[in-house]
């Protein structure tokens, strides 16, 4: 063979290589892809356009099994799309759907159910198992409409991964329930879809650090998968296997928040060969979520994420890492626990790797046994003190936990237990009765609604969770919304079809199936025929009332037709409200629309407004430390509005009277009648008329006419500032230059007189270090363009660490008062100290490279935008 030929037989060989690894990197081509709308009229494309194909007629399911094929009677408004979840297939006797696929390779199940109202069947009385081919079961005595009713879901994913089939056909068997009498099954969508072999690796076993053991050969259930440090990411930006993978920061646990961060476009995730890919995706591996900057705070906690588990079974806990900052062995190394056992001491991620951006996994294996309190699953990370690391800190990029079928193949877990209250409540709803028994109101009402937050495990779940580990805080400010693995989300094409004031809340048939409808006669009983003594609020809407529904205290907001809110702001709180369900959001109820009226049924927030505890009261004024854990709960939940569903909520009119109290001083956001659905990432912003409270409005916003979530950001500086001096943002009593709280306040910060404004309630309680950062983060949230503002994901850090620098105060620690003399006068942050860059593009204090200074919070780490 002479040169040339040996040359192109060369090139020949390299460009069909190169194909070939273009072809895997542009991801995952499943051998088998079968998605079936069952009980469908005909194919269709869900939200993230993938076709379905109709099981009627099909090859999967036999003509001589006798079924109902079914259409629900409304679409609840967080359905992505009718398909798969608008058809379904109703079984009263046995039936088994045989799919043909190949014999190598795993195969993902996911199995979705709709608990709608379907002519003839009442989706109460459908209880039913699942069974799978090679012996597993996967669900048991099932009801889809407890589930979603108990976890406040519109509609239902469970999803499995089962090990090859020998004959090459995965038979799925639905059996109604002998245990109540007019038992169904039915089922809305199947998918079934190979995957590559993500388990050919052991698990190592927790407790037995040389033992293994093997997942390859088993079933599993998908129980969490989350991004951790980054956002929701869609079926369609998955590595080609349609897996959703969901934002963390729902089950963090405690104050300590960490800092999220994002890779910038210099760095890049880089795989180490095409079968790492599969793992999970770029958008995993290139957020993470890290402790913060101060050396000494993380030493003193741990980073921990808590998880509702089933008892008695071994769960396979997937730990995601990609050093996207340091370069070096030792720079960050940490310990790694579950469920307070050491899995893994030392841990350093470029020692696994040998690279920044390289991505590396580890599993383990634990059993949670059926004791009680044992249906939790702690993970925790801290920074390995022994070995003396460059910087005491951890890391992690994404989690996943999976449920390992038991010797028998069982997979099945209990139905959820919905609250005694919401049963109590729908009964009566169910039989048209009212009762205002005056008895315990420590229960809250919860309706069952849809979207990304109505994913949510309610509250009630959190605080179960919590006192059952014994560390339920009296005061703690965290626990969110929790959702499970493969609950709706918000989409957007979910429509509402509010339009309105009409009679009968005519308008209202979609909302009512996921909040309450009152009648205008409930209304008036609940609040004694609107006894001017219940009165506890005066807003723009109208006035609100305190009431009484089945034994709970309610509040009642009633439209004002004098008002200028009103229909549009009416529609879009129900709207919003009824999607949305967060710890630091008041929860909605219920409304009514009856005879002109319009009235709103919320929790009853015990300690009122903020506002009523802050000035011109007659309540005592706080004091700084709950004041800043206030902040904190409200930043949240703003925090959650910005990011947590899949479009960006702005709420449109942050103020201290719009964040309201609960019996237990959690801070909870109201008020959404102005809110608007946020800019697209291709829009920027949203034009719209300019609506708000004076004192609060972002000056950029007013000029423009541009709404951006930075224009909440603003609105929460004044909130901040009103917090720290205790007098309100408008005051047309006092001078010129003391008028308008945000200019006084910024001015007073330029002369260096900032103490002189301070409430005297406060100012002698603050930690000079606590003062320092808790004005910096205000100052920056009133900056001129909002470009130049930070995320709420930013603030909400920076009060946190506020927090930890206070509590460290009050437990005898001495932080450095950098930035404040003895007399307490502050500096603008501005001005106080002057940064440098070291090479891993963290920016540093000078006087101490172990450390992020002050005025480095918003740039942690390199590109801190991935929240």
């Amino acid at each position: 063979m002479n040169s040339a030929t040996h040359l192109a037989s060369i090139l020949v060989s390299l460009s069909i290589v190169l194909c070939s690894i273009t072809n895997v990197r542009g991801g995952y081509k499943p051998s088998d892809s079968i998605l079936l709308s069952c009980g469908g009229s005909s194919d269709g494309n869900d939200a993230d356009g993938r076709k379905w194909v109709t099981d009627t007629n099909s090859k999967f399911l036999p003509g001589s099994v006798k079924s109902t094929v079914v259409t629900a009677d409304y679409q609840d408004p967080a359905l992505p799309l009718p398909v798969p979840y608008m058809s379904a297939r109703v079984f009263t006797a046995p039936a088994t759907y045989s799919i043909s696929v190949n014999k190598v390779d795993r195969h993902w199940m996911r199995l979705h159910f709709y608990p709608a109202t379907y002519p003839g069947f009442s989706s109460e009385s459908a209880y039913f198992s699942v069974s799978a081919s090679g012996g597993f079961t996967l669900l048991s005595n099932f009801s889809a409409h407890v589930t979603a009713k108990a976890l406040s879901l519109a509609y239902v994913v469970k999803e499995f991964s089962l090990p090859a089939s020998e004959d090459g056909i995965i038979s799925l068997t639905f059996t109604p329930s002998d245990k109540y009498n007019g038992s169904y099954a039915f089922i809305n969508g199947i998918e079934i879809v190979s995957m590559p072999d993500l388990f050919s690796q052991p698990a190592s076993l927790v407790g037995f650090s040389d033992q293994t053991l093997e997942v390859g050969g088993v079933g599993l259930q998908t129980m969490y998968r989350l991004n951790v440090g980054g956002q929701y990411v869609a079926p369609s930006n998955d590595s080609g296997m349609s897996r959703t993978w969901y934002d963390d920061s729902a089950y963090l646990y405690g104050a300590a928040f960490g800092v999220t961060n994002e890779a910038t476009d210099k760095v890049r995730v880089d795989y180490p060969d095409a079968e790492a890919e599969y793992i999970a995706p770029t958008g995993v591996y290139s957020t993470m979520r890290t402790m913060g900057p101060d050396p000494t705070i993380n030493r003193n906690y741990n980073l921990t994420w808590v998880f509702s588990v089933d008892g008695n079974y071994t769960y396979v806990v997937r730990f995601h890492f990609c050093e996207l900052v340091h370069t070096k062995v030792n720079q960050r190394v940490f310990d790694i626990y579950v469920n307070n056992r050491t899995v893994y001491e030392d841990a350093d991620v470029i020692a696994w790797a040998s690279s920044k951006a390289v991505p590396v996994y580890k599993d383990f294996a634990i059993t949670v046994t059926d004791g009680p309190g044992d249906d939790q699953l702690w993970v925790a990370l801290h920074p390995s003190v022994d070995a003396k690391p460059q910087y005491y800190d951890s890391i992690l990029n994404g989690l996943e936990i999976f449920k390992m079928s038991s010797s028998t193949g069982n997979l099945a877990g209990p139905n959820p237990e919905p609250s005694q209250m919401l049963l109590k409540a729908e009964a009566n709803l169910t039989a048209g009765s009212f009762k205002t028994e005056s008895h315990s109101s420590s229960v809250i009402i919860l309706a069952p609604v849809g979207g990304v937050v109505a994913a949510a495990v309610v509250i009630a779940v959190v605080a179960v969770l919590y006192k059952k580990k014994g560390r339920m805080p009296g005061n703690d400010s965290n626990g969110m919304w929790l959702p499970l693995y493969g609950h709706s989300h918000t989409s957007s094409n979910s429509k509402s079809s509010i339009s309105g004031k009409s009679s009968a809340g005519s308008n209202f048939a979609n909302v009512s199936a996921i909040c309450r409808h009152f009648s205008f006669a409930e209304i008036k009983q609940a609040t004694k025929n609107f006894d001017e003594s219940l009165v506890i609020g005066v807003g723009g809407f109208g006035k609100v009332y305190k009431g009484v529904v089945d034994g709970v205290k309610v509040a009642i907001k009633r439209s004002n037709p004098q008002s200028e809110q009103g229909v549009n702001e009416f529609n879009t709180e129900i709207e919003m409200l009824s999607k949305l369900r967060h710890k630091h959001l008041v929860s909605l109820i219920g409304f009514c629309e009856e005879d002109e009226e319009m009235c709103l049924v919320y929790d009853h927030m015990a300690h009122g407004t903020l506002r009523e505890h802050l000035y011109k009261t007659n309540n005592t004024p706080l004091q700084w430390k709950p004041r800043l854990e206030i902040c904190i709960g409200a930043a949240r939940g703003l925090h959650y509005l910005h990011t947590g569903a899949k479009y960006t909520i702005i709420h449109r009119d942050v103020k201290t009277t719009n964040i309201l109290l609960d019996e237990k001083w959690v801070a909870k956001v109201s008020d959404f009648g102005l809110s608007k659905t946020g800019p697209t990432m291709n829009q920027g912003h949203v034009s719209t008329m300019v609506k708000g409270s004076f004192g609060y409005l972002d000056p950029e916003y007013f000029k423009r006419q541009q709404l951006t979530e930075k224009s909440d950001v603003y609105s929460f500086g004044v909130v901040l500032f009103e917090v720290l001096c205790a007098r309100p943002a408008l005051n047309p009593s006092l001078p010129r230059d003391q008028m308008n709280l945000s200019e006084w306040a910024m001015n007073s910060l330029k002369k260096g007189a900032l103490n002189d404004i301070i409430d005297p309630v406060v100012k002698n309680q603050i930690a000079p270090e606590c003062l320092k950062k808790f004005v910096y983060t205000a100052e920056k949230c009133l900056l001129e363009h909002g470009v130049d503002r930070p995320s709420m994901g930013d603030v909400l850090w920076n009060l946190e660490f506020a927090l930890q620098l206070q509590e460290t105060f009050e437990n005898g620690g001495s932080p450095s008062a950098d930035g404040a003399d003895a007399s307490g006068s502050f500096a603008s942050s501005s001005d106080s100290v002057s940064l440098t860059s070291d090479e891993t593009g963290v920016s540093r204090g000078l006087d101490d490279p172990a450390q992020m200074s002050t005025t480095a919070v918003f740039s942690q780490i390199v590109h801190p935008s991935g929240r």
